[in-house]
């Protein structure tokens, strides 16, 4: 049984060669994407404190994601580089969220596979700058996160898979 979303649309090279054209600013963004997850990961366990079966995971997905924050924040700090003063919008999340449907067991399922869904490209992504980094420790960095959400991406799925039917998951 695979426990990952399939991306259906790769992410395309103008991606990647505007991160690497601009790195400092993807840092930034990419430390403010770890608070957000790290803040997902926590907001589960407050609007659904009955699933205790995977409120342990959460946890554990939560300060991972608080630790890549420092991560990348100790990498900007090296790098002279200021974190945003205001953490954006996502616009690609908020049209996500807006798909997802509205009964609170619907929601739970879709908000499960939505976080699946969003680690999955992350893992992608992380992948397509540690392929495009030298080598040093920035590149061992990025290949590290790519493993860590790869796993986050799987993790969602089987959490759905504790209280939703297989075929309704997939």
């Amino acid at each position: 049984m695979k426990f990952r979303i399939d991306l259906t649309v790769q992410s395309k090279q103008a991606w990647v060669d505007a991160v690497m054209n601009d790195f400092d600013a993807f840092l930034q963004d990419h430390a403010d994407c770890e608070r957000k997850a790290s803040g997902m990961a926590l907001s589960l366990d407050a609007k659904y404190p009955n699933r205790t079966e995977i409120i342990p995971e959460l946890i554990d997905t939560s300060v991972e994601e608080l630790e890549h924050f420092r991560d990348v924040y100790e990498i900007m700090q090296n790098r002279g580089i200021q974190l945003n003063h205001e953490i954006p919008k996502d616009h690609y999340i908020q049209k996500l969220l807006k798909i997802c449907r509205d009964g609170r067991e619907e929601r739970f399922m879709d908000r499960l596979l939505l976080a699946s869904l969003v680690e999955t490209r992350g893992a992608e992504r992380f992948r397509l700058v540690y392929e495009a980094l030298e080598e040093g420790e920035l590149k061992q960095f990025y290949h590290r996160l790519w493993a860590s959400e790869a796993r986050h991406g799987e993790v969602f799925v089987r959490m759905a898979l504790n209280y939703f039917d297989e075929d309704a998951v997939y």
